[in-house]
């Protein structure tokens, strides 16, 4: 039985305080992405920062497995700032670039209005200046990675899909390494479809600091967590980390519902195997808690990044719920700050 201890929950500003849109509106941090580079946290808002000089996409050092709020930057390079709904990070097996992916689960077939929604990026690790953009096309001036849909969409064999998740892991039969999509909703659209806990994989290489795909996308595993005792609502797949020191897989599962009582409850659900059972499709384990209960978050979870001392660094995506669990310092958080959680796996 895998175990984990909380060791610390914190918020940390990702912007000035009180930082509008062109509209007026208060800009509200969600943060959906999280990868560990060795020395910065990379994160990701899946809401616009507005500003010339910032970006969804910010980093800051880790002191003590803690952002440090001095040392916070963004990523502006415009294929980066210029992209919507980022989802997740994953550094690539060599540990030499970062791969970041948004959503892909918008598309205007008749325009490239919302082609921003569909990018695959990747940079040399703390060269973010340096981002290409795999798969690349270029349509009414909007460049995006596109092409991957019809991967995706026949892999899924549904029309709609949302990834949420995304890794870098090494190939089974010891071929070219695979990038792995964490895919949270498939279905006909936006409004019907249904949550699952899939994964979409494909070889890749990189060629100097372009990620090239060899080979075809495919389903290469799926769970169904509702079949596990403790686990109280009907979730799907949030993100998808890969531990190379230690060979484990990591999925975040998440939940967006309303109780008996109408009232909203949002919160997730921590799972780990190893590389070689996910390979081989067998089920994942359910992580606990201390006292042997399933560990269920308070926060929608759709962050986990492993730290170099096997410490795991948790970032939630609260939508615009201002109030904090029990747990954390302060009752509620700022527009401007995100919560986290540092954990320890036992």
């Amino acid at each position: 039985m895998t175990q984990i201890r909380i060791l610390h929950h914190g918020v940390f500003a990702c912007f000035d305080a009180g930082l509008t849109d062109a509209d007026g509106a208060l800009a509200n941090v969600e943060v959906s992405a999280v990868a560990w580079d060795g020395r910065h946290l990379v994160m990701a808002s899946d809401k616009d920062v507005p500003g010339d000089d910032r970006s969804a996409v910010f980093a800051v050092e880790c002191v003590d497995g803690r952002p440090a709020p001095d040392t916070l930057h963004f990523y502006n390079a415009p294929l980066i700032s210029g992209a919507r709904k980022y989802e997740d990070f994953a550094l690539t097996v060599a540990g030499h670039h970062l791969v970041a992916t948004t959503g892909f689960d918008r598309i205007d077939n008749a325009s490239a209005e919302l082609d921003h929604y569909n990018r695959l990026l990747v940079w040399p690790v703390g060269q973010p200046d340096a981002v290409r953009l795999v798969a690349d096309r270029t349509a009414d001036g909007v460049r995006s990675s596109a092409n991957l849909r019809a991967d995706l969409e026949t892999a899924l064999g549904a029309p709609y899909y949302k990834v949420e998740g995304l890794a870098a892991i090494p190939a089974a039969d010891g071929g070219d390494d695979e990038l792995a999509f964490g895919i949270r909703e498939v279905g006909c659209d936006h409004e019907h479809f249904d949550y699952v806990c899939r994964v979409v994989a494909a070889p890749y290489r990189m060629a100097d600091d372009e990620l090239v795909f060899t080979g075809p996308f495919r389903v290469i595993y799926e769970f169904e967590p509702a079949r596990w005792t403790g686990v109280r609502f009907d979730v799907g797949l949030s993100s998808l980390e890969y531990d190379p020191k230690r060979g484990l897989i990591y999925f975040l599962t998440s939940f967006e519902v309303e109780d008996a009582r109408g009232e909203q409850r949002i919160g997730a659900y921590l799972w780990r195997m190893t590389l070689a059972d996910f390979h081989a499709g067998l089920d994942p384990e359910l992580v606990m808690a201390e006292d042997g209960s399933v560990f269920e978050f308070t926060n929608k979870a759709e962050g986990v990044a492993v730290l170099d001392d096997n410490r795991l660094f948790v970032v939630y995506d609260p939508d615009r719920v201002k109030a904090l669990a029990d747990e954390h310092p302060r009752d509620r958080r700022e527009a401007h700050e995100a919560p986290y959680t540092l954990l320890a796996v036992d």
